[in-house]
């Protein structure tokens, strides 16, 4: 019931589920006060202010959401945009004070165009500042520092290069597109930036509301206005990080429950909608986006295992020296990204069987490239057993999809030891109330150990761990309020993704704990979290 219930309302909200994004949503705030629900999106960032100043999840993740919703209510406080939301200046003042903290950290987390935003934002802030009707309260001594600097270990070059790049009429590459609102003014209908069927540029509300331009609500792309109407409505006039994210929910949440074992039927249409878009380059999260590996793969793994025939040759466009980018010139590399090529790689290779293709070189590329992904994620392995990644805040996320890979299509002698070495760091960080996380015990964190530790079997303490973790995946729509994790500009939260990976592990964990009884194994002295 449950699983059809998901799959169902993958085709009645087909833009996808995504929680809140305070970075965009102050964006808005700056960018669109024209668009309808002003007043409400000023008051949601007065009113989730955190008690320490800052604004969004986590720690060092605070910083690009504060910056956005700090220079908002700045913009806000000059302007009296929004008349009758009380505090805005006090809240500006009480974000100025507490962003020095943010920007004097030596490590950055590793989110999407931080180098870029951070310059973006600080440029922006300074900008108020500037200009004595900038402090709010009227007085810097108020306010907070009168002049915000950049972290120690970032430099305005790659800004600085971009915004001289559209200054100059020269286009960008696609995938800055998603993050255009960093140019300001000059995004103003930027030279070869046009937006997607959806109205959308490079999929992100702020991103469109730049290209759109100026204070006053603009009439001359009246479906990019469109979107931006659209994309705030679900949220109640909140915006959202990323949207439309219809292939990347759907593979994700295809992928979860089938590979848990969970049978669902699937409409003809959602499978359609997933090979609909698969090209030379593969497929991208939304429309607006470049195509990527990790999506494709993600795609690619599902349809595999719903049975249709698809092949990965489009990921060969992905290869690297040192094994598959999530997209060409990518900053990094991504252990889930490989991760999800081996899962695309080895699917194929078992449907190959003893057939005669199996035998041909293409075949023998294939599991070439599988033995030299395996060999990557094994190296990328950390000492205490887990996987760290840039598209997830918690190692529980990267550790789940590397021990998925290697326990599913892994052949060499390393592996066995590789798992047993994942699931006792998933034991050893079990929080004494039976849950996981990074931060504090979350239900989603707490679905990636269990799934891990029921994919790699017995192990010491893995069937007691698993019963003291379920009464965390029972709780009814826990999924749609727990804080978000995902790797986006800011932190956000894709439910019907985060629902899946609920479900997987609920599913593997009545089927561990009713064949392994809980009491064979030791019980646990937990530290707690990483």
């Amino acid at each position: 019931m449950a699983a059809r219930h998901l799959v169902a309302e993958l085709t009645r909200q087909p833009d996808g589920q995504v929680s809140v994004s305070p970075y965009e949503t102050g964006r808005l705030v700056s960018l669109a006060p024209w668009l309808t629900g002003h007043a409400e999106r000023v008051r949601y960032l007065v009113d989730s202010q955190r008690a320490d100043g800052g604004w969004g999840t986590g720690d060092r993740y605070a910083l690009v959401p504060s910056l956005s919703a700090t220079e908002a209510l700045l913009a806000v406080a000059r302007t009296g945009s929004a008349a009758g939301v009380d505090g805005v200046a006090r809240a500006a003042a009480r974000g100025l004070r507490a962003l020095p903290r943010w920007l004097g950290a030596t490590r950055l987390p590793d989110t999407p165009a931080i180098d870029l935003i951070v310059p973006a934002l600080v440029a922006a802030v300074n900008g108020h500042l500037a200009d004595p009707a900038g402090h709010p309260g009227g007085s810097p001594a108020v306010a907070g520092p009168s002049r915000l600097d950049l972290p120690p270990t970032m430099t305005p070059a790659r800004f600085t290069a971009v915004r001289d790049r559209v200054r100059g009429g020269a286009p960008l590459h696609p995938k800055l597109h998603h993050a255009l609102e960093v140019v300001g003014p000059l995004a103003r209908h930027a030279r070869g930036v046009v937006p997607s069927a959806t109205g959308a540029v490079g999929a992100s509300p702020a991103a469109t509301a730049a290209w759109l331009g100026g204070a006053d609500r603009p009439d001359v792309h009246p479906t990019a206005a469109a979107y931006l109407a659209a994309a705030v409505r679900p949220l109640g006039g909140l915006a959202p990080c990323t949207t439309p994210i219809t292939v990347f929910e759907r593979a994700w949440v295809l992928s979860t429950v089938t590979r848990a074992g969970i049978r669902v039927a699937v409409p003809p249409d959602l499978v359609d909608s997933l090979t609909a878009g698969l090209g030379e380059d593969g497929t991208a999260t939304s429309p607006g986006l470049p195509a990527d590996a990790d999506t494709t793969a993600v795609t690619l793994y599902a349809l595999m295992r719903l049975g249709v025939p698809v092949t990965p040759h489009c990921l060969w466009r992905y290869e690297t020296d040192t094994g598959f980018c999530t997209w060409p010139a990518e900053d990094g590399r991504s252990v889930t990204t490989n991760a999800h090529v081996l899962d695309a790689f080895g699917r194929h290779l078992a449907t190959l069987g003893p057939h005669p293709a199996a035998t041909g070189e293409s075949a023998a590329r294939y599991r070439a490239a599988a033995h030299r992904l395996e060999t990557f994620l094994l190296d990328q392995q950390h000492a205490d057993g887990g996987w760290r990644d840039r598209w997830h805040a918690s190692p529980y996320y990267a550790t789940l999809c590397c021990a998925l890979a290697l326990s599913g299509y892994g052949e060499t002698s390393g592996v066995p030891p590789a798992l047993a070495r994942a699931a006792r760091w998933v034991v050893d960080t079990q929080r004494p109330d039976g849950s996981w996380g990074r931060w504090g015990g979350t239900v989603e964190e707490t679905a990636y150990a269990v799934h891990l530790l029921a994919v790699v079997g017995p192990q010491p303490g893995t069937a007691a761990a698993i019963d003291r973790a379920r009464p965390h995946l029972g709780r009814p729509d826990a999924h749609r309020v727990t804080p978000p994790l995902w790797h986006d500009k800011d932190l956000y939260r894709p439910t019907a993704i985060v629902g899946a990976a609920v479900l997987a592990a609920r599913h593997l964990a009545a089927a561990t704990v009713d064949t392994v009884p809980a009491a064979s194994a030791p019980a646990l002295d937990s530290p707690g979290g990483p």
